[in-house]
């Protein structure tokens, strides 16, 4: 084939494909939204709904304006330079920090890039999930606009700083540690886990969640259907996830004896979208049928259990055998569920949603796990500049991400809102409910037309 027109044909088809994760992973968002609501009370749904759909917004333009920037100009800091790509006759000479300032013109549509849009947008999805799982831990007590500065800083600031260092082939816990996590088990759900138990270490318990005595008290999901809807778009969204951490190329391997390959990870190390495809099925597998038998068949459970059971493979799902995912899932789900209520029980953590378990716990194990099942593996593309795959470097990389970018900043945030009455609504409003004053809006809304109603039909 002609170099031009495969050069034509491997642009129109990123584009594609990244545009197709975007869609796709638009779902994870409206299964949040959806899930969230169904696990809150009535009179906190209105409440549950927007805080999560403005986290739409504001990491969107916060993303635009520092986060994609941050993710190309750290990879070596702290332990080197800040990058500064390269300008040469008015052209970048490859993608850099200078590529992503927000003023940068390749910010905008161009007719000569067409692709920065679409890797830009898939990224930025990420930013949304780490957002959101915070956001479920947190419903029913928590301030919108404290959990809007929780958003922005999780969503356009710490992940993105742990995706730069790990989840980048030039990233130094990469070349150093040879820390691997192909679909982000650590670098998003870890970091966003860690996050969330940060902030409710500082938020407090719902009310009537621990009795006198401190036992936890169960308050059930309200609505087991919208559990269940939102779940299940979570794992459709999931797909998109999944391919978006891939990188398309049609012959990266050309040189070495023709070899051909569809798509590399983030890291530039070979996959196909159907060996991750068999692992995706069978970790969510193992993680249904683990949390099924570990809840007795409790609902919530069962389907979070599918979530943490794809997470905790996500970190080496690009180069396990699929009964490897599937046990791997099947073992971690029950230490997450049983670590998840200990951790109620002794420190009165209220978790409402099990985000910390489901996303956190679930990360750090699925990163450590992936350290002993992938040792000796090439961590990137280039392995003579990088370290191999090992159990060190993950586990290390593993307390990186939960609690060094997750749990401290989380916490540290929190406290500083918290002294700003930022943080949590007071206790009479939570005891009445978090959608009070919209009730009362529109009952007063419907008062008004019903009058203007009746002086209408009176003039008649």
């Amino acid at each position: 084939m002609d170099s031009a027109l495969l050069s034509a044909v491997s642009t129109s088809f990123t584009e594609f494909y990244y545009w197709v994760t975007v869609v796709f992973m638009f779902l994870i968002h409206v299964g949040f939204c959806v899930y969230e609501t169904g696990a809150s009370r009535y009179k906190h749904h209105m409440h549950t709904l927007m805080k999560n759909t403005m986290v739409i917004p504001l990491v969107s333009v916060t993303w635009f304006l520092f986060g994609w920037w941050i993710y190309w100009g750290l990879p070596y800091w702290p332990f080197g330079d800040i990058v500064i790509t390269e300008v040469e006759g008015g052209n970048f000479t490859s993608f850099g920090s200078q590529f992503a300032y927000a003023t940068s013109n390749y910010m905008a549509p161009r007719l000569d890039d067409r692709i920065n849009g679409v890797f830009w947008a898939a990224f930025l999805l990420f930013s949304w999930t780490a957002a959101s799982i915070v956001s479920g831990s947190v419903i029913e007590r928590i301030k919108s606009s404290g959990f809007w500065i929780l958003a922005v800083a999780i969503g356009s600031v710490f992940w993105v700083v742990d995706a730069a260092w790990g989840w980048n082939p030039d990233g130094w816990m990469v070349r150093y540690l040879g820390y691997h996590d192909a679909y982000a088990s650590g670098v998003i759900h870890g970091i966003a886990g860690g996050f969330a138990l940060g902030v409710l270490a500082v938020l407090g318990p719902r009310l009537a969640k621990f009795s006198p005595t401190g036992e936890p008290r169960n308050i059930a999901i309200r609505n087991p259907w919208l559990v269940t809807v939102g779940l299940f778009l979570i794992y459709t969204g999931f797909w998109g996830f999944y391919v978006a951490c891939n990188v398309p190329y049609l012959d990266i391997g050309a040189s070495d004896g023709g070899s051909f390959f569809t798509a590399t990870t983030i890291y530039g190390t070979p996959v196909t979208l159907s060996g991750i495809t068999f692992n995706f099925i069978m970790s969510l597998s193992g993680g249904m049928m683990a949390a099924y038998a570990v809840s007795k068949g409790d609902v919530f459970w069962t389907y979070s259990g599918g979530l943490a059971g794809i997470i905790a493979a996500s970190a080496g799902n690009d180069l396990y055998h699929p009964i490897q995912s599937l046990l791997i899932a099947a073992v971690t789900v029950p230490i997450i569920y049983k670590l998840h209520f200990w951790v109620e029980r002794k420190f009165k953590i209220d978790d409402a949603v099990g985000a910390v378990a489901v996303h956190g716990y679930a990360g750090f194990i699925g990163v450590t796990i992936a350290g002993f099942m992938l040792w000796g593996y090439p961590a990137s593309l280039n392995p003579e500049f990088t370290t191999a795959i090992n159990p060190l470097g993950n586990f290390i990389g593993a307390i990186i991400m939960c609690v060094v970018l997750g749990f401290i900043p989380g916490y540290v945030i929190s406290r500083i809102l918290k002294a700003c009455n930022l943080l949590r609504v007071p206790h009479d409003v939570e005891l009445e409910g978090l959608d009070k004053d919209v009730e009362e809006q529109m009952v007063a809304d419907e008062e008004a037309v019903a009058n203007i109603e009746k002086s209408q039909l009176s003039n008649n």
